[in-house]
């Protein structure tokens, strides 16, 4: 790996440290530029990579509460919090060490930089070939659901973390800080009898962590992608089809962008550990660009859940809901209706009963009840009935007569007959 002091200005010490190999995303380096952009660049990265990850924590934990929970969601819930330990943890690490010449971070963090990256890299690997077979459970069977079943989605990504903080031990144990050139550097230190091993564990780490896991992976999405073609012929099971289908291609697209983004670092990994001497090592620009991609698939991840599911839509609307029903402010506007409708004075009529009797009068007693009762039940006379009918219908006429005072007096005398 090509490096240069920050503090140096020399192609001759440039050379004496192309044999180094550094460890911990140490990468000292003259160029300012690299020095500002990269550290900007998994800024950014981090900020977004955050909010996305605990809204797909959040909405999936949410869901759980309410009685939903999943092998399949347990998995994705396992793949957005390894995301959220790389942007927590590591990325922030990898940032001061490329802005600065030398390494001042200490020997643990040194030491257990790399160790933890991969760690996480390895979850991720193993956790998508589980999530893969999950899905071709569900979709060779969507009506039933792939649930989960006393400890055992717990137990299987017990073991996948297990697994995972296994496979990259050999970078904690031969990680440490050395003084070359007057500079403290975080670099792979390798007894000359561990070198073999080393050397295999170069060629082995990426087949394990990065090609098999994703070809078996691949695998299970096809035969899943295959089931969800198939077409039902009841309308219960073209749902559960096309919600399948809808599952498959989202989890599908997050194994093939980590496998894009993740790319160029195993490459750098590759070219890194089997440098040989006089050989051309990997560009700067191209390790560290390289690590950005990959820090950069934690914040694609979250953003991919949201845009592709109705699903995480759904529970994004349920949970900002719930937050806002929660908060402190929502509880006050709720509090003060109450609080007011106490003071209020005894003869002012409440507006959820407007109908209510004001004033401190009890409840309508039995008497009262029945005399109201009487009073609505007091039916209609048909001598009243008639008299209003003939007086609707027979002004008609006088209303239209132009010279009605000329027949008043006749209607007068009439009456004295």
């Amino acid at each position: 790996m090509t490096a240069a002091l920050a503090n140096s200005h020399s192609s001759a010490m440039n050379a004496s440290f192309a044999h180094l190999h550094f460890a911990g995303g140490y990468l000292p380096s003259d160029s300012k530029e690299w020095r500002t952009v990269i550290p900007a660049l998994l800024v950014a990265v981090c900020l977004v990579g955050f909010v996305g990850n605990l809204c797909v924590i959040g909405i999936l934990l949410h869901g759980a509460w309410k009685g939903k929970p999943s092998m399949i969601y347990s998995l994705i819930l396992n793949l957005s919090l390894a995301d959220l330990f790389l942007l927590l943890f590591s990325a922030p690490v990898r940032a001061t060490a490329y802005s600065k010449g030398v390494w001042d971070l200490g020997w643990f963090v040194c030491k257990s930089s790399d160790w933890f990256i991969h760690t996480c890299l390895a979850a991720k690997s193993l956790t998508t070939v589980a999530v893969a077979k999950a899905c071709f459970m569900y979709a060779s069977d969507p009506a039933k659901q792939v649930s989960i079943h006393n400890r055992n989605p717990w137990s299987a990504l017990l073991a996948i973390w297990a697994v995972a903080s296994l496979l990259p031990l050999p970078e904690w144990i031969f990680s440490t800080t050395r003084n070359h050139a007057g500079v403290e550097m975080c670099l792979m230190d390798v007894p000359a009898r561990a070198r073999e091993f080393m050397s295999m564990f170069g060629k082995l780490y990426p087949l394990l962590v990065f090609c098999l896991p994703l070809l078996v992976a691949g695998f299970y999405f096809w035969r899943a992608y295959s089931q969800c073609k198939k077409r039902g012929t009841k309308t219960q099971n073209l749902r559960n089809q096309m919600r399948s289908k809808q599952l498959t291609v989202m989890l599908l697209s997050t194994a093939v962008t980590s496998a894009l983004l993740w790319l160029p670092e195993w490459i750098a990994w590759l070219w890194t550990w089997h440098l040989k001497a006089g050989g051309p090592s990997p560009p700067q620009g191209f390790t560290a660009l390289s690590q950005v991609l990959m820090f950069a698939n934690s914040s694609a991840n979250p953003l991919i859940f949201l845009v592709m599911s109705e699903e995480f839509k759904e529970g994004l609307k349920a949970l900002w809901k719930w937050m806002v029903t929660k908060s402190p402010t929502a509880l006050e506007s709720q509090e003060t209706p109450a609080a007011n409708t106490e003071v209020l004075p005894d003869k002012v009529p409440s507006l959820e009963s407007p109908t209510s009797i004001p004033g401190k009068e009890k409840p309508s007693s039995p008497s009262a009840s029945k005399e109201k009762a009487e009073k609505a039940e007091i039916p209609i006379l048909p001598d009243v009935e008639q008299f209003w009918h003939e007086r609707d219908t027979v002004p008609c006429a006088q209303d239209n007569d132009p010279i009605p005072w000329e027949h008043e007096d006749q209607e007068m005398q009439g009456c004295g007959k």
